[in-house]
């Protein structure tokens, strides 16, 4: 059997081809999978279809391959930090499905779960369900691609709109520490996406911290047990980039 871990991240991702769909984790630049989304863009894959809280900030994160032109279209609950991304959106180039975000982590959890479809209350009512969200525009300036109308059926007097799970041909994921057999821990709030993002990957590539053998990490501790990894890279600590940063004056709020 071969075994899970990688040399190298670039080796990782050689099979992530034109056309893919990537499931990848982090909420902002917290827990994002930096070091696997840069070998992708040392690779030539285009044309992908992503999913994930965000898309990165400009020139960071998924924001690299974005600013490269190298993604296709992008399924997102928040997408408000990033220039380029809005510039592609408007100007046509860039197809986008906005989801509420805990819509988002269900679709993600239930494709990891064999669940292809689940009844959610939220966005009922409105261009969520009903339909007429532009998914991508026109050059000049028309809608394109719409959102469709939603299955809505009632249960116990109350309505709800029929979501369609996610599964991805890869999944990309950062951990603190994970072992050989791919049981990942994660760091706090930087677990965010990644478990979800993970479970929906029909091959799971995950970038760890810390690389141990298996029985060095407790199975009470493991936050994503290795069933869910296919693919394991030790990349050392990750630098953490700051979205925006603040600052105090000696007498004044902050700038």
């Amino acid at each position: 059997m071969r075994s899970k871990v990688y040399s190298s991240a670039a080796e990782a991702v050689v099979d992530i081809t034109d056309g893919a769909t990537l499931a990848v984790g982090g909420f902002g630049l917290c827990g994002i999978p930096d070091r696997l989304i840069e070998a992708i863009a040392q690779s030539s894959a285009t044309n992908l279809e992503v999913f994930s809280n965000n898309c990165g900030v400009d020139g960071v994160g998924l924001g690299v391959l974005l600013c490269l032109g190298r993604i296709r279209r992008v399924t997102a609950s928040y997408v408000g930090e990033n220039k380029e991304f809005a510039r592609q959106y408007l100007a046509g180039e860039l197809e986008v499905e906005l989801t509420p975000q805990g819509t988002l982590a269900e679709r993600l959890r239930a494709g990891g779960a064999g669940i292809p479809a689940f009844f959610t209350p939220a966005g009922v009512g409105s261009p969520v369900s009903d339909g007429g969200l532009p998914w991508r525009y026109a050059e000049d300036g028309s809608v394109a691609v719409a959102s469709p109308p939603k299955e809505v059926r009632e249960f116990a007097g109350k309505r709800y709109v029929l979501e369609e799970s996610i599964n991805a041909d890869f999944a990309l994921v950062h951990a603190l520490r994970g072992d050989t057999d791919g049981n990942l821990v994660f760091n706090k709030t930087a677990m965010n996406f990644n478990p979800l993002a993970a479970m929906a990957g029909r091959i799971t590539i995950a970038q760890v911290e810390e690389l141990v053998a298996p029985g060095e990490i407790d199975p009470a501790a493991v936050h994503l047990a290795g069933v869910f990894v296919q693919r394991i890279v030790h990349t050392g600590p990750q630098h953490k980039k700051i979205e925006k940063r603040t600052v105090r004056g000696p007498q004044g709020p902050a700038q």
